[in-house]
């Protein structure tokens, strides 16, 4: 009978809780992006440029799906308290990602304001990862 029962859904950044996190997953993204700033600024054709921001959309869309994972998965209060700032680096963050910088420019500099963000994230990530 427990086959017919009702079944519950469970969300997670996988399938399986793994405990897997990384900054680099939101870098990647977020390189791709300034990359295509970069190519949709030194390229006129209009077919090439509609499909660079069709791209580019996807991959912010993708960095801030990374940074939310880390931003609620896995730093946790303690990690919030020795690092006040990270709430707002994030908020920051996801935003330069969203539609007031990666998705709605093609500046390659608003791109790179992400990566730098995204680079202090890295910093506090990997001292908590080596204070563990």
């Amino acid at each position: 009978m427990r086959l017919f029962s009702k079944t519950i859904t469970a969300y997670a950044h996988c399938d399986l809780p793994c405990g897997v996190y990384d900054p680099a997953q939101a870098r990647i993204e977020a390189e791709s992006v300034k990359a295509i700033m970069e190519k949709y600024q030194g390229n006129e054709d209009p077919v090439f440029r509609t499909r660079a921001l069709i791209i580019k959309e996807q991959r912010a869309e993708l960095v801030k799906h990374h940074l939310w994972v880390l931003w609620t998965d896995y730093f946790k209060p303690p990690h919030f308290e020795k690092y006040p700032e990270l709430h707002d680096l994030f908020n920051r963050a996801t935003k330069a990602a969203g539609a007031a910088g990666g998705k709605g420019s093609v500046d390659p500099a608003e791109g790179q304001k992400v990566l730098d963000l995204i680079a202090e994230i890295d910093k506090i990530f990997w001292e908590t990862k080596n204070a563990a």
